[in-house]
């Protein structure tokens, strides 16, 4: 236990020296903890998980959701940080573990650099809203503006409409003009959102000119996330003591808000009422299932990244306990609050809440913008609301941003590129800048909508299934077993060795499965993607993938071997820097495999080392004097019987 204390394991201890003074550490706990809740709660919990929600029966979704999150999302979550936290190392440098399969490491480079490029541009529309949101009266609140329709038709008005019509004609006729009325409705906010944000073009091919207003909070965005993570670890481990929590600050006035309104208790039952019989469909826990993997980032390499910066004895298996709980938490409870406004805003429309339920940014930038307008003061809610849509995507994009940083530095690894770690840094951010520039074109939602469905869809979960199987089994589970074990002070639990070996896995195969058994061509509202938007989707969900076994043959190839299968052995097999990253926790069956290059360089030895060494010096002196003590006594024995021999016979060859 002393050990543990020592090494800052308890939250809140403050730290004076970092145990990896090469690499660096976190300053405490509580940074990893709350940059792994910024990581996992992004905007996903609050535009998607509401939705899926009461599209897949209320809270009999619950059922299946927290059954996934104990049997797939826990499990897997705490066997990404023990792996990263064992080597202190990121997502390339783990494979030292099996070096033919350091192809995954770079498959999750792939996948975070898609998601790191369309993810800032959905940040920077939040931070263009949000600057909007500055001002008396929100712009997309009437129907009178340049860009509106003859279909437009504000919330005010149509309620106003409905009451006249229902005054005037029977209730009869007055439902049949409702429905009408409610077809050919268009909002204001989708509006603005389309003909004047985004200005939006009619194929994904048409880019058109880039959007100047856009760009600009992209440039924003990104100057952002580079000077939060200009120190690394440092500096973002100081900035989401803000970006962590005053989400949940924004989520509980926006909730207070929400449940004093008309209607709001119609929206929370809408999202909360439970449709039992639909626990037994299929799609239920495949939705479910997914949901868990994707909101926890698993297999995008930020959760190996944020827990290689750990000290070596960190107790990784209470922090993703409680990560996990927390992340899923939030996303029930972001369901109150969106459910609230949108129960409010179908009672004053007079609608059903199914009319007005959206995800996505149908959701973050239409519904629920256009809710916000009919609150008093309600500049002020939108600034809110986009202030914390911004705080979840930074959280997530920081952790994005550096994974790409540490895998380049680690794989690297010389004294300079360590030293000069923000020059990679803010290399990485300008090329994500340029790379985001063709999303902000009128064509840019098309592209953004395409990255979301196929970069980061089925290829998370071939890498996260690949993963497992090559710690488990080509490994060794034992052996990993063991690694946890010697860094944690006690053992995986059974439930946890049961779900790494063979629950977890199974799940990823059934998330597989799911996904291309209900695979369909992505459509945007009316807009059907062509084919060769489509083919180039896939080539980009491949391109992670093709990264494994491309890399595992080159291996392959290099390893020693006079056959293929004892290069297959020898490229399978740990290597002999695998392990512990200093020396002094390389203990056990890694300390014969002990060398300088594993052992960070260290210009003085530390205090205990040093008298250790001076022990085994003076004892080895002590042991050096009493040899030769013993060999003079030997000689003078010696010496003395050839003299008497020769005192009593002086002729000696007598």
């Amino acid at each position: 236990m002393k050990t543990y204390l020592k090494n800052g394991a308890v939250p809140g201890e403050p730290v004076k020296k970092d145990e990896n003074s090469r690499r660096g550490n976190w300053g405490n706990q509580i940074e990893f903890v709350l940059t792994s809740v910024g990581y996992a709660v992004g905007l996903g919990n609050v535009w998607r998980f509401p939705y899926l929600c009461y599209r897949n029966g209320g809270g009999a979704f619950m059922l299946p959701y927290f059954i996934m999150l104990v049997f797939c999302g826990i499990p897997l979550f705490f066997l990404e940080l023990s792996f990263g936290q064992f080597a202190s190392l990121g997502c390339l440098g783990v494979w030292k573990i099996s070096p033919m399969f350091k192809g995954v490491g770079y498959g999750m480079m792939v996948v975070s650099t898609y998601i790191g490029i369309y993810y800032n541009v959905v940040i920077c529309i939040a931070f263009y809203y949000f600057f909007l949101s500055m001002t008396n009266l929100l712009p997309w609140t009437y129907c009178n503006n340049p860009w509106n329709t003859p279909d437009c038709s504000g919330v005010v008005s149509s309620y106003q409409l409905n009451a006249s019509l229902a005054n005037a004609t029977s209730s009869l006729v007055a439902g049949v003009s409702e429905v009408v009325n409610r077809t050919k409705r268009t909002s204001p906010s989708e509006e603005y959102w389309k003909h004047y944000v985004l200005n939006i073009s009619d194929d994904i091919g048409n880019f058109g000119e880039v959007r100047l207003p856009i760009l600009g909070c992209l440039a924003v965005s990104w100057t952002v996330v580079f000077l939060c993570l200009i120190r690394g670890v440092k500096s973002s481990g100081k900035v989401v003591y803000f970006t962590a929590t005053f989400p949940y600050v924004v989520l509980t006035i926006l909730f207070i808000r929400g449940i004093t309104l008309d209607g709001a208790i119609n929206g929370i039952k809408y999202y909360l009422t439970p449709q039992w019989q639909k626990v037994l469909d299929a799609k239920v826990w495949g939705d479910a299932a997914s949901q868990i993997f994707y909101s926890l980032g698993c297999a995008w390499g930020g959760l190996i990244t944020m827990a290689s910066y750990n000290k070596f004895h960190n107790n990784c298996f209470r922090d993703s306990i409680i990560i996990s709980i927390t992340n899923c938490a939030t996303s029930v409870y972001a369901g109150f609050v969106i459910f609230s406004i949108l129960g409010f805003m179908a009672h004053h429309l007079n609608v059903p809440v199914s009319e007005v339920a959206d995800h996505g940014p149908g959701l973050a930038f239409v519904a629920y913008p256009e809710a916000l307008t009919l609150l008093p003061i309600s500049p002020l809610w939108s600034l809110l609301f986009f202030f914390m849509l911004i705080l979840l995507g930074l959280g997530t994009q920081f952790c994005l941003l550096e994974t790409l940083v540490t895998a380049i530095v680690d794989e690297i690894g010389t004294d300079w590129i360590i030293k000069n770690k923000t020059v990679v840094t803010l290399s990485v951010a300008i090329a994500g800048f340029l790379l985001g520039v063709p999303l902000t074109t009128q064509a840019g939602i098309y592209w953004l909508l395409l990255m979301d469905n196929y970069a980061a869809s089925f290829s998370l979960v071939i890498i996260s299934c690949i993963m497992c199987i090559c710690i488990m089994y080509i490994y060794g589970h034992r052996n990993y077993f063991k690694d946890v074990e010697m860094m944690l002070g006690f053992p995986p639990p059974l439930f946890f060795k049961v779900c790494w070996r063979f629950i977890s896995p199974v799940i990823i195969s059934f998330i597989l499965i799911f996904t291309v058994i209900q695979y369909k061509p992505i459509t945007y509202n009316d807009y059907v993607y062509p084919g060769w938007s489509l083919a180039i989707g896939f080539a980009m969900a491949l391109s992670s993938v093709v990264c494994i076994p491309i890399y595992a043959l080159y291996k392959i190839s290099k390893s020693p071997g006079a056959t293929f299968r004892e290069r297959l052995k020898a490229a399978c097999r740990a290597h002999p820097k695998w392990g512990p990253a200093l020396q002094e926790h390389r203990t056990g069956r890694y300390a014969p495999m002990a060398s300088e290059d594993t052992v960070e360089a260290r210009p003085l030895k530390e205090k205990d080392e040093l008298k250790e060494e001076q022990k085994e010096k003076e004892k080895e002196k002590e042991e050096g004097k009493e040899k030769e003590r013993k060999d003079e006594i030997s000689l003078t024995i010696q010496g003395s019987n050839g003299s008497t021999n020769t005192h009593n016979n002086p002729n000696p060859s007598a």
